[in-house]
Formats: C-alpha cells, sequence, structure tokens
C-alpha cells in the first residue's frame, strides 16, 4: 500500500508518499516563517493555501515517476487538532486529490499520529507518549480501544511557553532553537552545570502548568537578568517537568516504554532529561528522527496506511475538520492487545508488593520480626539525575517536608492516612506505618465502594484546607476483596485494612481554593480513565462520595478545570 499524506495544522505545509511494503517515507514540506513573532493565523493559513499545491505536486510527480499512474492508494489528511483556516485548507486538497485519483480517504488526528510515528519507528508494542509541541503538551497511553491522555498542560503548550519569552525579549519565531542556544552558550560559559533561577514548578499528579513560570522568566528579564542565564533556568526547569510527569505516567501505568513526539522534541536538553530517567528506571526510550517530530506529513501517511488497512476511511461527505479534535476522541482501530495500564512496574508484577520503585521514590517494607503486626515502610526520594542539583534537592526535602507534615494533619482531620513514624528531611526518607496490601489502581474492578470511599475523603482533607496533589490510583492504598467500607471500629489513628487510604503528600499544600480542590478530582478521575476497564461508574461513585461530604462548588468547578485541556 501507497498513502499520500497532507500535513498542515499551523505552520508547516507539508506532503509526503509512504511506501508500506518498502516502509520507506519521503517528504516535501514548505514551513510557515513569520517575520516577526509567533504565528498569524491568517498569514499561516495564507501560506498553506500557497505551499499545499506545490508539496503536494511534488509528492505526485515523485510517486508517479516511480510507481506508475497508480501510484497512489489512499489519501489521508491531518484532521486536527489546528489552526480551523490551515486545516481547511488541507481538507480541501485532501478532498478533492482522493476524488480525482478514486482512492479512499483518511483522516488523521496529529496528535495521535506524533505518537504512532513513535511506536512504528521504535517498534514497541505499549508506550506511554509524551507530545511536546508548540501548542499542545500531553501524555498518551493506549487503554481500552482509545488512546487515554493520561497527562496534560492546563494552559500553554510548551512551546508556546517558552515562545512567549522569546517574543518578550525580541526574538524571531521559532523561539525553542534559540533558547536551546543561549542555555547552552550559558552552560560552556560557566562551570559546567550553571546556576539556576527560581522559577515556577508546577506539577499536579500527570497535569502541569507552564503560564507561571513564562510570567517569572518575563519578569526575571524585565530585571535585567542575563538572558542566557533564563533560557537556562527555563529549560531546566520545563523539561524537568515534563520528565517528571512522563515518570509518573510509566509508574502508574507499569508501562516500560516511553516515545516522543512534537516539535519541541528535537531539544537536546529534553531528550537527555528522558534518556536518564528511563535508563534509571530500566524502560526503553525512543525519539525518532527530528523529520518526524517537527510537523511533518509523513506521520501522516504512516497513520493513514495503518487506518486504511484496517478499513478506517471517511466518505468526503463526512470528512469536515476538527480543530478541537482531541486524540482520546479517536477509535484506535489499527491496533488490538493488551492496554498500557495491564503493565506492572518493576518490583510490582502482582500489584501488591511493598518493595517498589514509584515515580520519585522507593519503599521498602521492615520486616515485622517480633510479630507484632506493627509493620512499616522506609520511604526514600531517590535523587534524580536528569534535574539540575539544586533543583533536585530542593525538590526532595520541600516533598518530604510536605509529605511528613501533611499526613500527619490529614489525620487529624479524620482522613485515613498511614502513621509518620520518623523523618530524616536531609536524606529525604520517611518511615511510615505498613497500610493496605495493594495500590487501589490494581483493585479497580472490585466494584465502586472504594473509589466512593476516596470522594469522601478527598472532601474531608478540603474541608481541612489540605490539598493532596497528586490523589491517583496508585496513591490510594487498599486491602485485597474488600469492599472499601468503613469498619465500625476504624478511627484516623487506626486505619482499618478495609477501607482505602491516602498515601503519598509529597504535592500537598494548604489553601481553601475552590480550583485547587477541584483539581485533587481532575487528578484523581484521570488517573482512573488510565487505569480502570469501565471508568464510568468508578467516577459517578466517586463524585456522589465527594458530594455526600463535600462542597457542591467544587464539583462544578471541576467540570470547567476539564474543559480547559488543550484537546477539548
Amino acid at each position: 500500500m501507497r498513502v499520500l499524506g497532507i500535513e498542515g495544522t499551523a505552520w508547516c505545509a507539508s506532503a509526503a508518499l509512504y511506501d508500506a511494503e518498502a516502509d520507506s517515507v519521503l517528504i516535501e514540506s514548505n514551513p510557515y516563517e513569520p517575520d516577526s513573532g509567533g504565528i498569524h493565523p491568517r498569514e499561516a493559513a495564507e501560506h498553506m493555501s500557497e505551499a499545499i499545491p506545490d508539496v503536494v505536486d511534488a509528492i505526485l510527480t515523485a510517486a508517479e515517476a516511480e510507481h506508475g499512474p497508480d501510484a497512489i492508494d489512499a489519501v489521508a489528511f491531518s484532521r486536527g487538532p489546528g489552526l480551523g483556516p490551515c486545516l481547511r485548507t488541507v481538507g480541501t486538497a485532501a478532498r478533492s486529490l482522493a476524488g480525482a485519483l478514486d482512492v479512499p480517504l483518511v483522516g488523521v488526528n496529529h496528535m495521535v499520529a506524533h505518537l504512532e510515528i513513535g511506536r512504528h519507528r521504535s517498534g514497541f508494542e505499549n508506550p506511554v507518549c509524551l507530545n511536546a509541541s508548540g501548542a499542545n503538551a500531553h501524555l498518551l497511553g493506549y487503554h481500552d480501544g482509545r488512546y487515554r491522555v493520561l497527562g496534560e498542560t492546563m494552559d500553554a503548550g510548551v512551546g508556546n511557553a517558552i515562545d512567549k519569552f522569546t517574543r518578550h525579549v525580541g526574538w524571531d519565531h521559532p523561539g525553542g532553537p534559540k533558547v536551546e542556544a543561549a542555555a547552552r552558550r550559558y552552560v560552556e560559559g560557566s562551570d559546567g552545570s550553571g546556576d539556576l533561577l527560581d522559577l515556577p514548578y508546577v506539577v499536579k499528579g500527570m497535569d502541569f502548568s507552564f503560564s507561571g513560570i513564562s510570567s517569572a522568566a518575563n519578569d526575571a528579564a524585565d530585571d535585567g537578568v542575563p538572558v542566557e542565564e533564563i533560557c537556562f533556568s527555563l529549560q531546566e526547569h520545563v523539561f524537568a517537568m515534563l520528565t517528571e510527569v512522563s515518570e509518573r505516567a510509566l509508574s502508574l501505568t507499569g508501562a516500560d516504554e516511553l516515545v516522543l513526539g512534537g516539535g519541541v522534541a528535537q531539544n537536546d536538553r529534553l531528550r537527555e532529561m528522558l534518556t536518564s530517567m528511563c535508563e534509571a528506571r530500566g524502560a526503553r526510550f525512543h525519539a525518532p528522527e527530528p523529520r518526524f517530530l517537527r510537523d511533518n506529513a509523513g506521520m501522516i501517511a504512516v497513520l493513514g496506511a495503518k487506518m486504511a488497512e484496517a478499513g478506517d476511511t471517511v466518505p468526503i461527505s463526512e470528512s469536515a475538520i476538527d480543530p478541537n479534535f482531541r486524540p482520546d476522541q479517536v477509535p484506535v482501530t489499527w491496533r488490538s492487545g493488551e492496554s498500557v495500564a495491564r503493565g506492572r512496574a518493576p518490583g510490582d508484577a502482582d500489584g501488591t508488593d511493598a518493595d517498589r520503585r514509584g515515580a520519585e521514590a522507593t519503599v521498602e517494607l521492615v520486616s515485622d520480626a517480633d510479630g507484632a503486626g506493627d509493620r512499616s515502610v522506609i520511604k526514600r526520594r531517590v535523587p534524580k539525575e536528569y534535574r539540575h542539583p539544586e533543583l533536585d534537592r530542593t525538590l526532595r526535602r520541600d516533598r518530604t517536608v510536605a509529605e511528613a507534615r501533611l499526613t500527619s494533619e490529614a489525620r487529624r482531620a479524620e482522613v485515613p492516612t498511614p502513621l509518620v513514624y520518623d523523618a530524616d528531611v536531609p536524606n529525604a526518607t520517611l518511615t511510615l506505618q505498613y497500610v493496605g496490601d495493594r495500590d487501589l489502581a490494581a483493585a479497580l474492578d472490585g466494584g465502586t465502594d472504594r473509589v466512593a470511599s476516596v470522594g469522601r475523603h478527598l472532601a474531608r482533607l478540603h474541608e481541612a484546607g489540605i490539598v493532596h496533589g497528586d490523589p491517583t490510583t496508585r496513591n490510594v492504598r487498599v486491602s485485597a476483596g474488600r469492599s472499601g467500607e468503613k469498619s465500625p471500629t476504624a478511627t484516623a489513628a487506626a486505619p482499618a485494612d478495609d477501607r482505602p487510604t491516602l498515601i503519598d503528600f509529597g504535592l500537598a499544600y494548604h489553601t481553601g481554593h475552590v480550583e485547587d480542590h477541584a483539581m485533587d478530582l481532575h487528578v484523581f478521575e484521570g488517573s482512573v480513565r488510565a487505569t480502570a476497564s469501565d471508568p464510568d461508574p468508578l467516577i459517578e461513585a466517586f463524585e456522589n462520595g465527594y458530594a455526600a461530604v463535600g462542597d457542591d462548588d467544587v464539583l462544578e468547578r471541576l467540570r470547567d478545570v476539564e474543559g480547559r485541556g488543550r484537546y477539548r
């Protein structure tokens, strides 16, 4: 099968020919290069209308010269997400071409194509994908016939966040390569590591936010901080955030493969961080060659061929573009098999082992030598080689302190948490009561009672002015075969084995703001969708549990938070 792909979501007019039998890809691209600032939609659309015919003609000419007049078996195009005027130009070209050649038409989700080209080039079976591009930033994993959004930006895409700073200092688009070059000069001019500015570092479960760090970088420039120093610190913070949430996604799902996609993925420092993280976890990592990372028609053609082979084509009359086309709206017709969430983390084969490696810490079970039944665990926040040493020390210290304090405060608010026996802040180590025998992620099929209890626990936590910060299904402990209902003899000081217990308060903080409380609910529900076979009844039970104890305004705000994702 040979497929002609057309890409034009925002700035790059591109066409490609994919020969599935030879596994070869020919790409012709003509990028839009604005004179100053970022992408201007009207100018981008004008460029697309002028450039698309040229790149398509170049590919058609090459295809017919090598394979004859019947060279094309299908036409694939980027249906979304992207800028509406650009997408409409591409859609019109694809429809016209498919009709003229009398071949099937395939509508491709641009962000799923970024993932699939990484899966195709790596040969991985069930990778988590980090998409890092201009307007987007998210984590995807395959689960029950669709790609699920495991985490995403709550405001700006990663490239746009960087471009916000470069526009502020008067640099032309694209800003990413210029920031990378400036950061490299700063390191070369220092002792090899560079001093780090104090910039916002915002991770909420597997979601993240860039608006604060962009503003802080702009303020630093206005205050006279050398621009190369800002570029270095900006990269170290932004890419560490992306690497951390990627590791959290691997930990949540149990996956051991990660692929990278998107234009920002060309950055050497980001790739270096992700490589380091995966090596430390024993996971495999792959980033495709740069021509497949930039917006390109090659990835559209490759995924288009897989979809066409599966019969996933679209009639011309039903091929309207969708500027807000979310990747989790796409039925994944071209693959089957185990979901990424079916995997288990190393050392956690059945979900019950206490000795395991989480996203940022190891947890070691302390033997019950005297048989008294009072077991404990030692939790060590391990140094992260991918992070700048200063940033790593700060995060490990602050999260250890937060976990020790807020775990205990939550208990006083009648929320089931483990006892904190000892805190060694310099070594980022806690000794905690052993609770449950498995994570909730390994026991979601046991009914709705457990998640309803989690909803009530979070409501009580919020009533006490505390946000958990990372309430995923991996950070709730339960016991095997129990319903999650509270025992008549249970107290916060002595959690019963038959009710969920919240753990890992490292990202917790004090706040009474409804927005932060809603974000807690959003994080938990995202982890349920990523790991449950039938998430909807569980989420309904969770929200009912929260509503029975908590503030209705939080649930109303949750609807608003859900609508902010870059792909809705």
